[in-house]
């Protein structure tokens, strides 16, 4: 008995007494082999503090025991979840199976960045991140059907959690309650032997937390305010659909108002809430045409199905319009050779409405070829619409 007590305060002793190790890192000239040894501690349940590019962080792995260390070191009750740290924005997808157009959008102009995303996966996805992950990890990162990542702008995280072998949750160095540490000293003054090493890379570049928004089918909802506003999130996330035929007063105009419906449907939504929850439809033509209406009998083919499209102005395609644009739908091969001809990067996000043929121009002719053409192109849309992850 008097050795076990021996050793349990040997044990408690050597706990009181842990020294946090502090290593220097130039963030423009990493050190790999020191970023290693604090990769190792991560995988090794030790707790790691390391720079952001808006506060440190404290990185930890994803299992039940270094979580419990984490939560008594920042006084946090272990029914809140954290967010998962990722090194590159394309890992998201292992952790999010089906990721919505907005979403991705958000990835591609936030990410790596001062944003963490709580995105929302549906019963089926849930059950596949439940068999392709381990039990802990599974449990610790999602709650009711959702999880938050962020991928750091910041070179020493982002080679850390590429070196790590486990999930990693890295929040803010501070005891709840407390502001964030923004550099080393930060850290120590709170932690010190507590944690286990500091990469001390000198204070964060904003000193400010990270934006936490939760983005789903009615948009965005800003839950901490942070580095990024609102509006700068509803810009980068906003998604652009673009039709475009020869004078853009029947088939893209038709193509629009029909798209628009659909799409609302989609999202349950308005047609007149489009643009409000971030997504813009548009149209154009090849023609250096402007300001000219829809023609009456597209007009009247469109009202047939309940759509308005009284408001139309035709306008001609441009370069920027193409560039701004994040689909972009040709009525011809013709048209699609001219998107492409004006702006040779579209090539990846510009297609046929139909996929394999033309649909016809219908200018000059009676009032039932326009009824013809609005079903062609409602037949088309409807395809379009079902493949696009909302």
């Amino acid at each position: 008995m008097a050795s076990y007590l021996a050793t349990i305060a040997g044990l408690v002793y050597c706990i009181e007494t842990m020294q946090t190790k502090v290593i220097k890192l130039d963030p423009y000239r990493a050190d790999i082999a020191k970023i290693k040894e604090a990769a190792a501690l991560v995988d090794g349940g030790g707790l790691v503090a390391c720079p952001t590019e808006s506060v440190y962080g404290i990185a930890c792995r994803a299992q039940n025991d270094s979580l419990i260390k984490l939560n008594n070191l920042k006084g946090r009750d272990s029914d809140k979840y954290y967010t998962l740290h990722i090194g590159q924005k394309n890992e998201a997808k292992k952790y999010v199976p089906t990721i919505g157009l907005k979403a991705e959008k958000l990835i591609t102009n936030a990410w790596p960045g001062p944003l963490t995303i709580v995105f929302e996966l549906d019963d089926h996805d849930m059950d596949k991140q439940q068999i392709s992950l381990k039990r802990e990890a599974f449990e610790s990162l999602y709650k009711d059907n959702s999880i938050g990542i962020r991928c750091p702008n910041n070179p020493i995280a982002s080679i850390l959690l590429r070196l790590t072998h486990n999930p990693v949750i890295a929040p803010s160095a501070n005891v709840t309650g407390e502001p964030p540490a923004t550099d080393a000293e930060g850290v120590l003054a709170q932690f010190s032997g507590q944690i286990d090493l500091v990469m001390d890379a000198g204070p964060c570049k904003y000193k400010k937390s990270s934006t936490v928004v939760k983005i789903g089918k009615k948009g965005l909802e800003i839950l901490r305010e942070g580095v990024y506003s609102q509006p700068e999130l509803e810009a980068m996330s906003e998604i652009k659909f673009l039709f475009v035929c020869t004078g853009n007063t029947c088939r893209s105009p038709m193509a629009e108002g029909i798209f628009r419906k659909y799409l609302a449907e989609k999202l349950q939504c308005e047609v007149d809430q489009l643009d409000k929850m971030g997504y813009k439809v548009s149209s154009a033509g090849i023609l250096d045409l402007e300001n000219s209406p829809a023609s009456t009998e597209a007009i009247e083919a469109c009202a047939a199905k309940g759509i308005d499209i009284k408001a139309h102005r035709n306008r001609a395609l441009s370069q920027k319009l193409i560039e701004e644009s994040d689909f972009i739908f040709g009525m011809s091969q013709m048209h699609c050779e001219r998107i492409i001809a004006l702006s040779p990067e579209a090539a990846s996000k510009c297609a046929l409405l139909t996929k394999d043929k033309d649909i016809p121009d219908p200018i000059g002719q009676g009032q039932q070829v326009f009824n013809d053409c609005a079903e062609l192109i409602e037949k088309a849309v409807k395809k379009r619409i079902g493949e696009l992850v909302i």
